[in-house]
């Protein structure tokens, strides 16, 4: 079952990475480039924070700090203890092959952090949320087509992603609770 799995994934890999359009080749290097070290992102949230009014502060924030838990979980934690190695460079039919990372395979990080983004910025601004949906989708593609992760560290990624939100939501919300819970510190009237 497990060699099904595998041979299942590098199929998907060799038919991802020969897709060949002009939205492909053009597209997707661009959005890659920008995602790099995150900085698609923070832009991103520097435009919803100037221009989305304190709904899209909130997002902005919200987002950077899941995008932070997401990368702490995914490349930290994560690729550590699974250690896999990227698609064999035999399955990809264009030149990037070099540019691929050295790191493990598993998970892809940038699809964690793009997810993180999009989903806590979707909580708190839909609007936002679906304009940033567009490129963090694109991300998860493009790390497919450069041959840079097998499908299940794609999935894995978004996984962490969504996790990180919920998890980022939460933890603010349970603090947030325990707050208005606390007696109050004013004196008692006289």
């Amino acid at each position: 079952m497990l060699d099904d799995a595998h041979r299942w994934e590098r199929q998907q890999v060799r038919r991802i990475a020969s897709w060949d359009s002009p939205w492909v080749r053009h597209g997707l290097p661009v959005v890659e480039s920008a995602a790099e070290r995150t900085r698609l992102w923070w832009g991103a949230a520097a435009l919803m924070a100037s221009l989305g009014g304190p709904a899209g502060r909130t997002a902005a924030v919200r987002g950077l700090v899941s995008m932070g838990v997401a990368e702490l979980l995914s490349n930290t934690v994560a690729k550590q203890l699974v250690r896999r190695r990227r698609p064999p460079a035999h399955l990809l039919h264009h030149a990037n092959v070099q540019r691929r990372p050295a790191s493990s395979s598993f998970p892809s990080g940038h699809t964690a952090a793009a997810t993180a983004f999009a989903t806590a910025v979707a909580r708190h601004s839909p609007w936002w949320g679906a304009a940033v949906a567009v490129p963090a989708t694109m991300v998860a593609v493009e790390r497919l087509h450069t041959g840079a992760h097998y499908p299940s560290d794609v999935t894995a990624g978004t996984a962490i992603g969504v996790a990180s939100t919920w998890l980022t939501h939460h933890t603010h919300w349970l603090s947030a609770s325990r707050r208005s819970n606390l007696p109050s510190r004013r004196c008692p009237p006289a």
